[in-house]
C-alpha cells in the first residue's frame, strides 16, 4: 500500500510542478509564491482548529498534534529551508524550460544519499554508488543539452537557482528524518500533520512579510503579477502530493529511502507536460538525459532494499 501511494505521491508532484511552470509564464514570482503558502495554509486550517478546539479527527490520520515553542521553533526552520527552496525554485523555474528543470530536481536523492552519508554517517553500497555516478553523468548530459537552447550551466544565474532549490530540498528531507523520528531515536518526536500544517502558516506570514516589504514597492518596475487558476491548483497538487507521502511513510514496513525516490520520478510526469503542453525543444537529447537519471534511480532503488 504505502509504495501505491509513493506512486500516487510522485504523479500529484508531477502535476504540482506543471502548474507552477503555468502559473509562473510571464508573472510575478513572489505574489503567485504568497499566494501558494495562503491557498495551502486555507487547506490545513480546519484541521488545526477542529484538532484543537474538537475531538472530531482524534485518532485520525488528520488530527493536527498540538504543542508549544519547543516544538513550533523546530517547525519555523522547517519553514524557512522550504521556503528559500521554493523562492530559488520558482525564480529558476520561471526562465529555464521544464524539461531541464525536472531532471536536475530529480537528483535530489543522490543529494539525500550523501547527506545521510555525511550527517548520519550512513554508508553507500555499490548500487548507490553506481546511482550517484549516473547522476552526475545526467547532470552533465543536460548541460550539453542546455547548451543548444542558449543555456550555460557554468554562467547560467538560473540554473543555480535551481541546483540551490533541490540541495536545500534535500536538506528539507533530512530535516523530516529528523523531526519525526522519535526521540529515543535522536529525533522530536513530531508528527506529519503537525509539520505540515504549520509549516504551510508560517511560510504564509514570511511570504506576506517579503509580499509587503520587497515587491509592492518595486511592483511597477518588476513583472506584473496576473491571476491564473493554475495558482489554486499548485497549492491543491502540492498540499496533495504532500499528504499522501506523509501518510505512506506512517504505513507499516514503509522505507523513507524508496519513498523519496519514487517521488523524484515525478519528473517523468512533468516531462512530459513540458514536451506536450509547452512544446519545448530538443526533447531527444533531454529523453536520454532523463533515462539516464531514471536509471541512476533504479540503482538508488535496488541498492536501498
Amino acid at each position: 500500500m504505502w509504495l501505491i501511494l509513493a506512486f500516487l505521491s510522485a504523479t500529484l508532484l508531477g502535476c504540482y510542478d506543471s502548474f507552477k511552470k503555468e502559473a509562473l509564464q510571464g508573472n510575478a514570482v513572489i505574489p503567485v509564491l504568497f499566494l501558494n503558502t495562503l491557498f495551502s495554509s486555507l487547506i490545513f486550517l480546519p484541521f488545526i482548529l477542529l484538532s484543537s478546539t474538537t475531538h472530531v479527527l482524534d485518532e485520525s490520520i488528520f488530527h493536527v498534534q498540538s504543542g508549544g515553542w519547543e516544538l513550533h521553533r523546530y517547525i519555523v526552520l522547517k519553514s524557512l529551508i522550504v521556503l528559500s527552496s521554493w523562492i530559488f525554485g520558482y525564480f529558476g523555474m520561471k526562465h529555464l524550460p521544464l524539461t531541464i528543470v525536472g531532471p536536475i530536481n530529480a537528483t535530489r536523492p543522490v543529494m539525500v544519499l550523501i547527506g545521510a552519508m555525511l550527517i548520519f554517517g550512513e554508508r553507500l553500497n555499490m548500487y548507490q554508488w553506481i546511482g550517484v555516478g549516473l547522476a552526475v553523468i545526467s547532470f552533465f548530459m543536460l548541460s550539453r543539452s542546455g547548451k543548444k537552447e542558449g543555456i550555460d550551466f557554468k554562467h547560467d544565474k538560473w540554473v543555480y537557482f535551481i541546483v540551490a532549490a533541490a540541495v536545500l530540498g534535500a536538506i528539507s528531507g533530512l530535516y523530516d528524518k529528523y523531526l519525526m523520528a522519535s526521540p529515543s531515536d535522536g529525533g522530536v518526536g513530531l508528527e506529519c500533520m503537525m509539520v505540515q500544517s504549520w509549516y504551510n502558516i508560517y511560510q504564509c506570514f514570511l511570504m506576506g512579510l517579503m509580499l509587503i516589504l520587497l515587491w509592492w514597492p518595486t511592483r511597477h518596475k518588476n513583472t506584473p503579477f496576473h491571476w491564473h487558476w493554475s495558482i489554486v491548483f499548485i497549492s491543491v497538487f502540492l498540499s496533495a502530493a504532500d499528504f499522501v507521502y506523509f501518510y505512506s511513510l506512517s504505513l507499516e514496513g514503509a522505507m523513507i529511502s524508496i519513498v523519496s525516490m519514487i517521488r523524484r520520478g515525478s519528473v517523468i510526469v512533468s516531462f512530459l507536460f513540458g514536451a506536450l503542453i509547452f512544446h519545448e525543444k530538443n526533447l531527444k537529447s533531454k529523453i536520454l538525459d532523463l533515462c539516464i537519471v531514471l536509471l541512476g534511480m533504479l540503482f538508488l532503488y535496488i541498492g536501498s532494499k
